[in-house]
């Protein structure tokens, strides 16, 4: 099944059960979809990596915003997008703990032969083709300084 399928029928679903948070997190999913869908030069069929990153986008979207209004003490407003990200997320592949991630770039930098900061670029490459969704950026990137420093 899609992941437009997928939304649509997680969509209904929250309707019958009237949740509003869902119904907002899957309409905010739907309405980005379309949108990929109908951008000049976007095809009318969004590939699976295109739909993956699309959700680490709105996940990382309602993840900043939440930490501003914590940063500004309104956890009111905080606390709806954190529900958001994790209802997003529930779309996304299993994510890879730390420790998955970090084996990954130690075999990574060992297939490469990386052994400075310079060939940063390189591991970041190529990590970001294997744990394509299934790790944030952030953390791949942190990683790979740690190994390479």
């Amino acid at each position: 099944m899609s992941l437009e399928e997928q939304i649509t029928t997680a969509l209904k679903a929250a309707m019958r059960a009237k949740d509003s948070l869902q119904l907002e997190s899957l309409r905010a999913i739907k309405s980005a979809l379309l949108l990929a869908k109908t951008q000049s030069g976007g095809s009318a069929q969004l590939t699976e990596d295109d739909e993956i990153k699309l959700l680490q986008k709105l996940v990382k979207q309602r993840k900043e915003s939440a930490s501003i209004f914590r940063a500004q003490n309104r956890v009111d407003l905080a606390e709806p997008e954190e529900a958001q990200a994790q209802v997003i997320e529930a779309f996304l592949p299993e994510q890879l703990s730390e420790q998955e991630v970090a084996a990954v770039i130690d075999q990574i930098i060992a297939e490469v032969g990386a052994s400075s900061m310079k060939d940063m670029g390189k591991v970041m490459g190529m990590a970001n083709q294997k744990m394509a969704g299934k790790a944030d950026g952030k953390t791949i990137a942190m990683f790979v300084k740690q190994r390479l420093s």
